[in-house]
């Protein structure tokens, strides 16, 4: 179950009554089948056991949908998005444990999030045996989406129904100016990235190309007593 109670701002989750953090470390490429399938694994070591696992991406994949699965109502951040090239080139590889670091962050410090069996599977389970045992019984959980609600265990005191409707819909609003503000920024900044990479990235050329015959016609003045600020704009 998961408890609700009454914070100084009103309700909020009660918190993991056994906090821990998690690394990710080691990005190693593997081999199975002989060789005919190729991935990378990482050592997975959560600080309250102590006791190192090692996942694959598909394993955080399938944590991943579990959890928006199961926690219809909390806000789940995405993965680091999949790569059809490149996926074993050390610049990606490091970008992507980079961010399943911070991913994994996220769900350690929630103290819904970070109870979850389905979490605690992901972290302890070394076997394969029983990793397939605790998967499907977490793919098998009932407690999902709308029934997820009644594993709260809620705040006992009197609560104001007007008090309530006004909460819920000031938080209505808020999520849905949110998610709007969030896709226009979204679309401006995918619009400014293909304006950098296209017509952009010739202008700057341009003015690049432009400083340089500054400093170029400063290199032609026999005392160069600007030096350093002619190094500056030749760089």
């Amino acid at each position: 179950s998961y408890t609700i109670e009454m914070g100084t701002k009103g309700p909020q989750w009660k918190e993991s009554p056994q906090p821990f953090s998690c690394s990710i470390e080691d990005p190693t490429k593997q081999t199975k089948f002989k060789g005919i399938k190729t991935y990378i694994s990482y050592r997975v070591t959560p600080s309250h056991l102590g006791r190192p696992v090692y996942r694959r991406y598909k394993h955080f994949d399938w944590l991943y949908s579990r959890l928006l699965h199961k926690f219809t109502v909390i806000s789940v951040p995405h993965l680091p998005e999949k790569q059809a090239t490149g996926r074993f080139e050390e610049d990606f590889i490091e970008k992507r444990k980079r961010r399943l670091v911070l991913w994994i962050n996220h769900m350690t410090s929630h103290p819904v999030l970070s109870q979850y069996e389905g979490f605690e599977h992901f972290l302890m389970c070394a076997d394969d045996k029983q990793w397939k045992l605790g998967k499907r019984r977490a793919e098998k959980d009932e407690m999902v989406g709308a029934h997820f609600m009644l594993t709260f265990q809620i705040p006992t005191e009197h609560q104001d129904l007007q008090d309530v409707e006004e909460r819920v819909d000031n938080f209505k609003s808020f999520a849905k100016k949110m998610d709007d503000s969030v896709l226009q920024l979204t679309h401006v900044a995918s619009e400014l990235v293909r304006k950098h990479v296209g017509g952009f990235r010739k202008e700057f050329q341009r003015l690049g190309n432009a400083f340089q015959s500054v400093s170029q016609a400063f290199m032609l003045d026999p005392p160069h007593s600007s030096d350093a600020l002619n190094n500056a704009i030749s760089h």
